[in-house]
């Protein structure tokens, strides 16, 4: 199981001098963490790794976790994680995507996780829908393998290397789609793709990406701070 953790000294010895490194009532640290549990091993992971290095500094802890488990047994594993971890964390996200499970299987997935306090970043089909978002928007349902196809054209498009081939487990993706690509716009149109459902029939909902909304604590975490803060 891929783990990435980094925390500085000054964050560890404030940790260490608390009970059992829990936050004392009535006070929190000024950084947010995040537990993002994901599908993945290495696509997901990696992509969040490199978006990390673009975060507020001080502010923003992540803790990234690629469990290569799916649906019910990711929320499982977030869970259990967030539970017998020394540290509370402020924000727990799975990662996952729809891919060819039972609907019943991706639906119970999200149901349980919302249930439990686990925020989701959902895909259907895949994550390679947040990406394909920078370039265009996608409001027809295809199959997983089209994105890798669409994806690399928008690619050589924008970047002038005809010969860009897009790999999965690539560290950089991130770069890739931060120096050709547009995250503002693929926020816009996911939110424009969300608006398209009202329903819980989230199997359903194709194509559709929360992964923005994830993106959006990560890039705001005062918002999320200022939250947290009144909850004391």
């Amino acid at each position: 199981m891929a783990r990435v953790e980094k925390i500085d000294n000054s964050i560890k010895k404030r940790l260490e001098r608390s009970t059992g490194a829990k936050r004392q009532i009535g006070t929190r640290d000024q950084v947010v963490y995040f537990l993002i549990v994901c599908e993945g091993t290495k696509t997901e992971p990696n992509y969040f790794i490199e978006l990390e290095k673009d975060l507020p500094k001080g502010i923003v802890k992540l803790v990234i976790e690629g469990s290569g488990l799916n649906t019910l047994s990711l929320v499982d594993c977030a869970i259990k994680i967030r539970e017998s971890s020394i540290r509370n964390y402020d924000r727990v996200w799975a990662v996952f995507d729809r891919d060819d499970f039972p609907e019943d299987n991706f639906n119970a997935a999200i149901y349980k996780a919302l249930g439990n306090g686990i925020n989701c970043a959902w895909s259907n089909q895949a994550f390679e829908l947040w990406f394909l978002l920078h370039f265009q928007y996608v409001n027809v349902a295809m199959n997983r393998d089209k994105f890798k196809e669409y994806l690399e054209i928008q690619v050589r498009k924008a970047s002038g290397n005809d010969k860009y081939i897009y790999t999965k487990n690539s560290f950089e993706t991130y770069s890739v789609l931060k120096n050709y690509g547009n995250k503002d716009q693929a926020i816009k149109w996911s939110n424009k793709l969300l608006s398209n459902y009202s329903d819980e029939r989230y199997a359903k909902h194709n194509p559709c990406t929360l992964v923005h909304l994830l993106i959006g604590e990560l890039q705001n975490p005062q918002k999320v701070l200022n939250d947290l803060n009144k909850e004391i």
